[in-house]
């Protein structure tokens, strides 16, 4: 007897989906929405739900097991033993009131940080959060990896952090930019994906940019899939990396050179500049940052930039940054540098100029529609508690290496707190943190990890208690598409069953909050079942939408239609100009800044007195770059890959579109590979004093010579001598602060070096699970 096959209507980041099933069995996966640029990502549910990476049932560490309260063994390196639910979860709960009463709820790290399922109801993160506000608190996390420079100096710049916020619209830069840059920005790559569902709108607009007839121009150290796709319509321009700053100085001392700058814009809409301007002239520090100065540093020539800063005081030009130059040590200082630059040439607030940060990320600029928007599930239950302490996302190593360690952030001195229980829901931190071998020797340290996954990833290797977690398609939600436009609404239908032993996060949490206390379980459900939470974050949305005129069919007349909800479209919000109010009129729509306007230089930073973070844009060299490169040392760029979402799909066949030699590849210029033996397509070793991994070389013309590009988000796999078979960029990268500002993380400041591989290639085991499992 076949079983009939059915199509459901689900959605993830990478967008709305159509998933053929027959039974328990996914047979195939596409894109529901039209689009002329079909997205690889839509069609591995397949692989997602029947992966032999998947974790199967509750798995719990040998050496734990046997010891709970002393373990023994070492996280990594032991076996695991299954267990059933009841007893993985009994054992969570007497360790988790063990540690909370000898040691108080700040010993807690529950802020775990990651790309969570996209719908409103199962976010992993929030559900545990949930179950320890109940349980007491916790602590928590702030910031992120993708924009912890720039969300941090942005407040104090602009009033908003920017890099989430709405853009100017694509319509208007469509009809009134005249030149468009893409710093450091590769949205072929990036727009694949939305912190909720993509809309799958932004690749239509960069089309339409590619037919326009602008003036297009990409900043990057590597030619990027973008620049391919612009072909001769875009010229690409490439510095050192981690020069950004430095070439803007050029730019902007060349305005001031030809008297280009906006001195009534800079006058009106702008503090602090006067003091940023004996900076850059020289009068303050002996060194005036000509286009000649700019070039010895970031290798642009000097007529290069005077040319840009010509082309941009001449034209309306909108600058396009991305978040990559941001991602550097002294990241803050790259994004302020670029609105400062924006501000000299006056256009901040005019239909098609100034800056976006967004452009690049969930197709920032396509109109905002009036619409049903959804809520989602809030962290803490009623009568619960918030964290208690909160520490940068990416000072975790440093927290578990140093408790009690001083630091300071943001202005605040503060001290790390002393954790001893970690759990790690709905986030791979050992891909996404920087120099995994530091982060393996200090996840040693807690007294307990638990894990909630759907795979077997190097964050499970390295845990005491795994418990397997249902993917999106084994479970019902909803989500919107696109964070900025909430352009449609979708049912996230249940696929197929869950597979082996994996269950629901939200169902875990509430049944480890009944053995926390007695109802425990019906405060933190709310005596709701998924399909009722549902339903009341659908009804909220309706009175969201009442207010935009728009009205929603009955919750179970849209849930059996298995449809996508398009939210109507706003003319008013089509027409929308980042600025335009405060341009208009500083005084009656002032920012949220302390001066109200535009801060080039910030007298708050003035106080904090952060050698790392001064008071106005300057140029700060790194500790690692091409001006200190030792001989031979190459470096390293750790970009966003085309067929993954971070580490997400790295297992999946998608790896047959890019993998090279069975490993993540690794762009090097010409030359660079033929001053060391190295042909296209060999294998070979990349390494530096925090790590080594193997990669496989992709001989190129399109990367900076002095560059080598491996993309992020594979799995961690070393062997017994520390070399990462899978080419994970983490084992190289640099673990340090972007500043004391911002506290980011600095994953684009790094050196190493690189030589043909010789030895027999050892076998892939990134994707296996523990043998015992």
């Amino acid at each position: 007897m076949t079983t009939a096959t059915k199509t459901i209507l689900t959605a993830a980041h990478w967008g709305p989906m159509l998933v053929e099933t027959a039974g328990d069995n996914v047979l195939s996966s596409r894109g529901a929405l039209p689009t002329a640029h079909p997205n690889s990502l839509q069609t591995a549910v397949r692989d997602q739900v029947h992966s032999k990476a998947r974790v199967r049932w509750p798995m719990v560490r040998k050496g734990f097991l046997a010891s709970p309260e002393k373990p023994q063994g070492v996280r990594g390196q032991d076996e695991f033993v299954r267990v059933s639910w009841d007893e993985a979860l009994d054992l969570i709960h007497a360790q988790h009131k063990r540690i909370r009463e000898n040691y108080g709820p700040a010993s807690i790290f529950a802020g775990s940080y990651g790309w969570r399922s996209n719908g409103v109801l199962h976010k992993a993160a929030t559900l545990l959060q949930r179950y320890m506000s109940l349980a007491g608190g916790y602590t928590g996390h702030l910031g992120d990896y993708s924009t912890g420079a720039a969300q941090a100096i942005m407040p104090y710049v602009v009033g908003g952090n920017e890099v989430y916020q709405q853009q100017t619209s694509w319509p208007l830069v469509l009809e009134h930019t005249e030149v468009v840059v893409l710093w450091s920005a590769n949205p072929l790559n990036t727009l694949k994906i939305a912190w909720n569902a993509s809309d799958e709108q932004g690749m239509s607009y960069f089309e339409a940019l590619r037919k326009s007839g602008k003036r297009l121009i990409c900043i990057d150290p590597m030619r990027s899939e973008t620049v391919d796709f612009f072909g001769d319509k875009m010229e690409w321009i490439a510095p050192h990396m981690g020069t950004d700053v430095a070439m803007m100085l050029g730019i902007a001392h060349t305005l001031v050179e030809n008297g280009w700058q906006d001195e009534a814009f800079l006058a009106r809409c702008t503090t602090g500049y006067d003091q940023f301007a004996r900076y850059l002239t020289g009068e303050s520090d002996g060194v005036a940052k000509t286009a000649e100065w700019a070039e010895a540093i970031c290798g642009v020539s000097a007529t290069t930039i005077r040319e840009l800063a010509q082309l941009f005081h001449q034209h309306t030009t909108m600058l396009m940054s991305g978040w990559g130059m941001q991602r550097q040590q002294y990241g803050e200082q790259k994004h302020w540098m670029l609105v400062t630059l924006a501000a000299m040439l006056g256009q901040i607030g005019t239909p098609g100029g100034g800056f976006g940060l967004s452009y690049h990320f969930a197709n920032g600029g396509n109109p905002t529609r009036r619409a049903a928007v959804l809520v989602s599930m809030q962290g803490t239950v009623k009568g619960g508690h918030d964290a208690v302490d909160k520490i940068p996302v990416a000072r975790i190593v440093e927290a578990l290496e140093n408790p009690g360690g001083f630091y300071q952030h943001n202005g605040m001195d503060r001290h790390f707190p002393d954790i001893r229980f970690v759990w790690w829901a709905g986030g791979a931190n050992f891909t996404h943190h920087q120099d995994t071998n530091r982060l393996i020797r200090a996840w040693q340290k807690p007294e307990l990890v638990v894990i909630s996954e759907c795979f077997w990833t190097a964050a499970a290797k390295h845990a005491d208690i795994v418990l397997p977690a249902t993917t999106s398609f084994e479970r019902n939600d909803l989500t919107m598409t696109g964070d900025y436009s909430n352009q449609h609404m979708v049912p996230m239908k249940r696929v197929v069953a869950p597979r082996d032993e994996a269950r629901d996060d939200f169902e875990v949490f509430a049944d480890l909050s009944e053995r926390w206390e007695a109802g425990g379980r019906a405060r933190f459900t709310e005596d709701k079942t998924d399909l009722q939470w549902l339903e009341s974050f659908y009804r909220i949305a309706g009175e969201r939408g009442a207010a935009q005129g728009v009205t929603l069919p009955p919750f179970a007349t849209f849930w059996e239609a298995n449809a996508i909800l398009e939210m109507p479209e706003s003319e008013q919000n089509a027409r929308f100009v980042r600025f335009a109010d405060f341009r208009r009129d500083p005084e009656k729509h002032p920012l949220k800044t302390e001066s109200g306007k535009i801060e080039i230089y910030s007298r708050r930073i003035a106080e904090f007195g952060y050698g790392d973070c001064p008071p106005h844009p300057m140029w700060l060299a790194p500790d690692e770059w091409h001006g200190n490169a030792q001989p031979g040392q190459l470096q390293l760029l750790s970009a966003h890959p085309a067929h993954r979402l971070h580490s997400q799909l790295n297992y999946s066949s998608l790896r047959e579109q890019y993998a090279v030699a069975g490993r993540e590849p690794m762009v090097i210029h010409r030359e660079d590979a033929k001053a060391r033996g190295i042909a296209d397509g060999d294998l070979v070793r990349v390494w530096n004093g925090r790590g080594q991994v193997l990669a496989g070389a992709v001989v190129s013309d399109g990367i900076r010579p002095g560059v080598i590009c491996i993309h992020q988000g594979a799995w961690p796999d070393p062997d017994e001598g520390g070399l990462c078979k899978n080419g994970a960029v983490n084992m190289l990268t640099k673990d340090l602060p972007s500043s004391k500002l911002g506290n980011g993380c600095a994953g684009n400041t790094a050196l190493a070096w690189v030589e043909k591989y010789h030895g027999a290639a050892p076998a892939l085991t990134a994707f296996d699970p523990p043998a015992s499992a």
